[in-house]
């Protein structure tokens, strides 16, 4: 799965606004995300959020901090 639909799975499945690195432990625990085959994957995830909420996909609730609009 690639990082930006990790993000949206974890948050729609969650239905709550979480920390990133909520996000990223929930995307990593339910295999979504695999640290042995992508490489970086907090700096990936975080790319992945920044361009969500610049598409208008997820909304930036607070500090570092997430949520489905």
């Amino acid at each position: 799965m690639e990082f930006r639909e990790a993000v949206l799975e974890v948050l729609r499945l969650e239905g709550r606004p979480l920390h990133w690195t909520v996000i990223q432990d929930l995307a990593l625990r339910r295999g979504f995300l695999d640290p042995f085959t992508q490489p970086d994957v907090r700096r990936n995830l975080l790319a992945a959020l920044a361009e969500l909420v610049r598409d208008g996909a997820v909304r930036k609730e607070d500090r570092g901090v997430y949520d489905l609009p």
